[in-house]
């Protein structure tokens, strides 16, 4: 997640920086947990396939409540109970409890919002740090995305009930071709209702998202999205408005601000933004985040569900991100072994190499170039040719389950 608000305000405000961790300590990760697939709508870029119906194999009450009390005494530093509708799960309610008297640092909802305002009383008894609702445009774009006539309306009726009780709430917005115009809607609307937190989401090519991948922004759409958030959180910052942006599934971001940031103040000032943004190191899949999905398997990120270090069935937790599984032991890497336009690219540092999943569906190799880098070759530090050679050819996706990745 790239925290835009934040960094911009680093330019006006700033504070000294902090490197992930101790040296030499494992980074505990945010840890995403999908507590199931069961969901009332059907989204067109969901990347967990859900449905509402029942799916065998997923974690019991018990098991998953022994993955609770694992997480905590490893002390991850945050818990987002996600799904699917993380509220169509038998238990959810006795799995939020429990999680908050375990007394997690952050613990937060991701949810369709559909089910917030029948559930209030209790989502707000709970103490959630924050809840992210999914939108992706205003009225019927919404509904045609989720699949369901009447979601926005449902969704909006939980914004308005968390905001009554006093729960932050924050939107996210899966920015594609047919809904890129909306984006400044979804402002206004942030603006209107009183949102905490706006999250523009890029498209990753996982689930249903890499199915519907062709509409995905194109570079041109995706760096006007941009634009816009970088003016809205300029105004907010230099007027000391409340609503935080923040993007996540493309690291290239960042570099993009950095660029925008050198334009436009001194160059004491973008040392002091760099040093930040390399502290923090962009993409953080298989080292400060992790994902467990409804059967109980651990992955790098929500994203990668093909690959998978081990099962919470049978190994707690904490002992898989600790062990020696060779792809989480690559994605630390700093440098990642990366290649074609990503290998090259001058701000690596900064970026971290995007998101590795579009790289293995597109091209079948996680270390190619991510096909999602709307940045040009000279904002990456190469010229024309250089760009021209450092392409990786596309060989289309592999399906050989013998496939290296290493």
């Amino acid at each position: 997640m790239f925290r835009l608000t934040q960094y911009m305000r680093e330019l006006v405000e700033p504070t000294p920086v902090r490197r992930r961790g101790a040296a030499g300590a494992p980074v505990k990760p945010v840890v995403i947990w999908n507590l199931t697939r069961r969901c009332n709508l059907k989204c067109r870029h969901c990347y967990t396939t859900s449905a509402d119906v029942e799916f065998p194999g997923e974690l019991s009450h018990e098991q998953a409540m022994a993955v609770l009390a694992d997480l905590a005494g490893f002390g991850v530093p945050a818990l987002i109970l996600s799904g699917g509708e993380p509220l169509s799960r038998f238990d959810f309610f006795d799995l939020a409890e429990r999680a908050r008297a375990l007394d997690f640092r952050h613990l937060s909802l991701s949810t369709n919002g559909t089910r917030l305002a029948g559930h209030i009383d209790r989502i707000a008894a709970l103490q959630f740090d924050y809840v992210g609702i999914s939108l992706d445009g205003i009225g019927g774009m919404n509904d045609w995305f989720r699949g369901v006539d009447g979601a926005f309306a449902d969704a909006l009726a939980g914004v308005r009930a968390c905001k009554a009780r006093g729960v932050k709430v924050g939107l996210r917005f899966t920015l594609t071709q047919d809904n890129a115009h909306m984006l400044p809607d979804m402002l206004d609307l942030c603006d209107a209702e009183g949102v905490d937190k706006f999250y523009l989401s890029h498209l990753v090519y996982a689930g249903r998202g890499d199915k519907h991948r062709g509409e995905d922004a194109a570079h041109l759409h995706t760096r006007a999205a941009m634009d816009q958030l970088i003016d809205r959180a300029w105004i907010a910052v230099a007027e000391d408005q409340p609503l935080e942006i923040v993007t996540g599934n493309n690291d290239a971001d960042a570099v993009y601000f950095l660029n925008w940031a050198s334009r436009n103040f001194a160059a004491d000032k973008i040392a002091h933004l760099r040093g930040h943004l390399e502290a923090w190191g962009g993409n953080s899949s298989g080292l400060g985040v992790a994902n467990i999905d409804p059967l109980g398997r651990v992955h790098p990120d929500t994203y990668w569900s093909d690959y998978t270090v081990g099962s919470v069935k049978q190994t707690p937790f904490s002992q898989l991100w600790t062990g020696e599984d060779p792809m989480l032991a690559t994605l630390r890497q700093r440098p990642r072994p990366l290649k074609g336009r990503c290998g090259a690219c001058a701000h690596k540092a900064v970026c971290g190499g995007n998101t590795r999943i579009r790289a293995l569906q597109v091209s079948g190799d996680p270390w190619a170039e991510d096909p999602a880098c709307y940045l040009s070759a000279r904002e990456i530090g190469l010229d024309d040719e250089a760009e021209r050679l450092t392409v990786t050819p596309f060989k289309g996706k592999s399906h050989d389950p013998a496939h290296r990745f290493f």
